[in-house]
């Protein structure tokens, strides 16, 4: 740990000390340094063909992305993107770092999923800049009160930085967890995940949440929160723009998930 946190700083400073505190937070959930962080990190060094991919594919991806987004919504958007060794928290993060918009992503996870082709790297780094859009364009941050409600406004940013992915790829299907029959299996779900994420909501924690994360299940399934997000998404875009969702504050998004609740699928 202590070569990790002499590490971290060297190559974007300021990161130390973002990245300490959320392995703190990590490691008061349950997770370690030994059995979590460090066999993580070291399938980089056993697959080295996978990192090399990673490397490749990021720029291939980052290229030609800031016309890609102008030509979709008009926009440019404020941003560094770093495909970081050693973030161990994700395979990507939004956050600031010395003032500036920062997108880290860990290339470490990236590996271990095998999100290293072009289209897993095309989706994740355009789904981080999805966050950023909503920041710098709308509003990313909210007061929550309660964890009910913290829970149900990530939902919503989540389906926003999903269906922001879509619209920059061109592909409203498209989702970059779709492995092994993952979107098919939503789909055909879809009920039974409204329905049990709208009863976890007063319950729901970090530690028991089953809808965000590769690493929770929600019946063997993943990432399940991100589909439910963009469903959500994709609904509230029927009555409004995307560029005027991306403002709602708490209230109105709670006032639309009732409704997203009641309409049938």
């Amino acid at each position: 740990m202590n070569a990790w946190e002499a590490y971290m700083d060297k190559r974007v400073p300021g990161a130390r000390e973002l990245c300490t505190k959320d392995m703190q937070e990590c490691l008061q959930a349950g997770y370690t340094w030994e059995n979590d962080y460090l066999p993580t990190l070291n399938t980089v060094q056993a697959s080295r063909e996978r990192f090399e991919k990673a490397v490749a594919s990021f720029r291939s991806v980052t290229e030609h992305l800031s016309q890609r987004i102008r030509e979709r919504f008009g926009k440019d958007l404020d941003a560094d993107v770093v495909l970081y060794m050693g973030l161990c928290n994700g395979a990507g993060w939004v956050t600031e770092v010395n003032g500036r918009t920062t997108v880290l992503l860990g290339v470490e996870k990236i590996t271990e999923l095998d999100w290293c082709d072009t289209d897993s790297m095309n989706g994740l780094i355009v789904h981080e800049l999805g966050h950023v859009y909503q920041e710098q364009y709308g509003r990313l941050h909210a007061e929550t009160e309660g964890k009910a409600e913290r829970f149900l406004w990530q939902l919503f940013t989540e389906g926003v930085a999903m269906v922001f992915e879509q619209e920059v790829i061109g592909d409203a299907g498209y989702f970059h967890q779709d492995r092994d029959g993952w979107k098919e299996w939503c789909e055909s779900h879809e009920g039974l995940i409204r329905s049990s994420f709208y009863a976890d909501l007063d319950t729901m924690t970090r530690e028991n949440q089953r809808y965000f994360g590769d690493w929770v299940s929600f019946e063997g399934y993943g990432d399940v929160g991100y589909y439910l997000g963009t469903r959500f998404v994709r609904f509230l875009m029927k009555a409004d723009s995307f560029d005027g969702i991306i403002g709602y504050e708490v209230g109105r998004v709670k006032e639309g998930f009732e409704e997203f609740m009641r309409t049938s699928i």
